[in-house]
């Protein structure tokens, strides 16, 4: 009888010729009849949601409570509302897109109205949320499901702290409520983590993660020219619309501004996409208004696109899983899709970017748990000024000591919990040592002469996998890397077309006690110039070379001086400069000196000399307030050089060799503006991102 009318559910949220699978129907007899945890495994395009939406509406029947899902994504989040519309089932959310509908979302649960709670992980720890509605969830929801379950895993491709306090909220529910979790992209490790996570009797359905639709293939060019090359020309004859995936922002935007020069309808989307646009991106996406979006991997989770027709990679990811993830998104409801792998030269460069972003060393852990003991409660910015991390990485490390007891989040911020804690290094190498492994896995698939999707599905522990006869190498019809060399000519010319602007600094870092607000207007600079960013997959290849760590140092290289006088000529800026003024450099005087001569001599410019240093220079800082402060305490404006400023009576160029968090060209140009300078326009060779 029940699974008569699971049957019927299913048909009202998928058509009339649904039918259960087995281990579908094994998931919801679990959850609704024997009240069980159960994880499932299952590839993309399965019919995981409809397990929980099939529950849900047998639970609500019953006369349970509301399901929560803990959902990571936007785009997912409003994916699974139109699918629970479809089922019947009356499905809200609170998220950061939608503070101005909480209260409202809260008396609608509280009444009984809703079927249905979406929150996002990081929602689980908002104060007022964790106290006043978490515990009123545990007593009364009738479902937990948490989707993309392989995040709670820190040894997972996209782990996320947030995820981990999952496991404190299923020891307070109620007993008897059911928990459901699931992900396509979980191998033997993360799925016995995840499941020892959610309780010893949890029940565990893993399939076969074959995706029949799917044509892999990889194709290796030479350089990022050949490559954007490659894809306008290819673009052309892939079929319907798809998604190009990129590596970085600035990846993203540079290869969608080639590509609608070369006539095709694409958009950049990103985590810096502005969430109005982002929703606009996609919904062009779904009604093939466009052929593509140029997305990092802010596009991936959730965004459900059945006919999908390919996705290409300008750029491997760092891990096969990850990389099954995002080509699960192809083909879910065509016979046929496209997946094609563009590695490039610069791909482990990322890499060993992103890994640097790591569980930051003990003594930075202890001076963080230090500060709150001392401090009590802290904002983030606060803390700043006491601990050398970005913003994002001082977070992501605050969540993870949440999650593991020793601080808490508070109104206004962090409080230590006086509780012990412990530096677990052996787990924190073990997991890097993973990543690592990983990384050579990819570079493993790119050189395969087996099957591609055997390879990857293996890496996810199928042991089901055997070679799909659909990739190249099962097929041996590979994809010619032959590009037309003027097309190959045109995407050199639009890569190496130098000049970024950069926007001037107009806040000082919150947390400082004598700068605060707004940067005075007769002290600010100009919005700047950089020949590229770091991440681009044009200039920034060459510029990374240039500005490695241990790098040699020397004179300005003539093909980079040539771009640098382009970005200069096409400055249009209000009132030409009369001199160049240079930040003094530890690492590489040669490079930054010959540059501002030279930019000097070639624009009939006056050379003022250098800014010094009063007592050597401030190294490496990676948070605004910590940079400011060793800045300010450094940097020092020489008699002479203060002197030529007052009589130079016109703008002037401030040199560097690259920009970082901005706070060196901003506490330059106000000690140049301080001693007379009308205006100063930041020039330097590169930006990191």
């Amino acid at each position: 009888m029940l699974r008569e009318e699971a049957e019927g559910r299913l048909r009202a949220l998928a058509g009339e010729h649904a039918r259960l699978r087995e281990d579908q129907w094994s998931a919801i007899r679990a959850l609704v009849m024997d009240r069980r945890r159960v994880l499932v495994v299952q590839r993309t395009g399965w019919g995981k949601s409809a397990v929980y939406f099939i529950a849900t509406a047998l639970l609500r029947e019953l006369g349970e409570g509301p399901t929560v899902i803990v959902s990571p994504l936007l785009a997912l989040m409003r994916n699974q509302i139109a699918a629970a519309e479809r089922a019947g089932i009356n499905a809200v959310t609170i998220n950061s897109a939608n503070p101005e509908e909480w209260e409202q979302v809260y008396n609608q649960v509280a009444e009984g109205e809703v079927d249905v709670l979406l929150v996002s992980p990081e929602r689980l720890n908002n104060p007022d949320f964790r106290d006043h509605v978490l515990p009123e969830l545990a007593e009364s929801a009738g479902l937990i499901v948490v989707d993309e379950a392989h995040c709670i895993s820190d040894w997972g491709h996209d782990f996320r702290p947030d995820y981990r306090r999952l496991r404190t909220l299923f020891g307070e529910l109620t007993e008897g409520v059911p928990i459901l979790a699931t992900t396509a992209t979980a191998n033997a490790r993360v799925t016995r983590d995840v499941a020892e996570q959610m309780g010893e009797e949890t029940l565990v359905l893993r399939g076969a993660l074959e995706r029949d639709s799917l044509h892999l293939g990889v194709v290796r060019l030479g350089g990022a020219e050949q490559r954007l090359a490659w894809l306008a020309s290819t673009l052309h004859e892939l079929p319907g619309s798809g998604i190009v995936y990129t590596l970085t922002v600035a990846a993203a935007q540079e290869i969608a501004a080639y590509l609608r020069e070369q006539g095709h309808e694409v958009v950049a989307y990103s985590g810096q996409t502005e969430q109005t646009e982002r929703l606009a991106a996609e919904q062009a996406l779904l009604d093939n208004k466009i052929k593509a979006l140029v997305a990092t991997s802010a596009l991936g989770m959730g965004y459900d696109k059945p006919d999908l027709g390919f996705v290409i990679h300008v750029g491997a990811p760092q891990s096969p899983v990850a990389y099954y993830q995002q080509v699960g998104r192809a083909g879910r409801g065509v016979e046929r899709a496209e997946v094609i792998l563009l590695p490039g030269a610069e791909d482990r460069d990322i890499w060993a970017y992103f890994a640097s972003l790591a569980f930051p060393p003990e003594p930075v852990v202890r001076a963080v748990l230090a500060a709150l003991e001392e401090g009590g409660v802290m904002s983030t910015a606060a803390l700043e000024n006491r601990v050398d991390l970005s913003r994002s990485r001082l977070e992501t490390m605050l969540k993870v000591l949440d999650v593991d007891g020793a601080v808490r989040r508070v109104r206004g911020g962090w409080e230590s919990t006086g509780e012990p804690w412990e530096y677990d290094a052996p787990r924190y190498a073990r997991v890097a040592a993973e990543r690592e492994a990983e990384q050579r896995a990819m570079l493993d698939y790119l050189d395969t002469t087996g099957c591609r999707e055997e390879f990857l599905r293996r890496r996810l522990d199928d042991d089901t996998a055997a070679p799909c006869g659909r990739c190249d190498n099962c097929t041996g019809a590979h994809r010619s890397p032959e590009v037309d060399s003027q097309a190959v000519r045109s995407a050199a010319d639009r890569l190496r077309r130098p000049g970024v602007e950069v926007e001037a600094r107009r806040q000082w870092p919150t947390g400082l006690t004598d700068l605060k607000g707004r940067i005075r207007p007769e002290l600010g600079a100009e919005p700047g110039r950089v020949l590229g960013r770091l991440t681009d997959i044009g200039w920034g290849n060459r510029l990374r070379g240039l500005l490695a760590d241990g790098a040699s140092d020397g004179p300005i290289p003539d093909d980079v001086f040539a771009a640098m006088v382009k970005v200069l000529s096409s400055w249009e800026w209000a009132q030409r400069p009369v001199g160049v003024v240079a930040v003094p450099s530890s690492s590489r005087p040669q490079l930054v000196r010959s540059l501002a001569e030279r930019l000097a001599q070639v624009g009939r410019l006056s050379y003022l000399g250098d800014l010094g240093y009063r007592s050597g220079p401030p190294g490496r800082q990676f948070n605004s307030a910590q940079r400011v402060q060793a800045i300010r305490g450094t940097l020092a404006m020489p008699s002479a050089l203060g002197a030529a400023i007052a009589s130079a009576q016109g703008p002037l160029l401030l040199v560097d060799d690259r920009i970082d968090t901005g706070w060196t060209m901003t506490l330059g140009a106000a000690m140049l503006r301080h001693a007379g300078a009308p205006a100063v326009l930041p020039l330097a060779l590169a930006v990191t991102s």
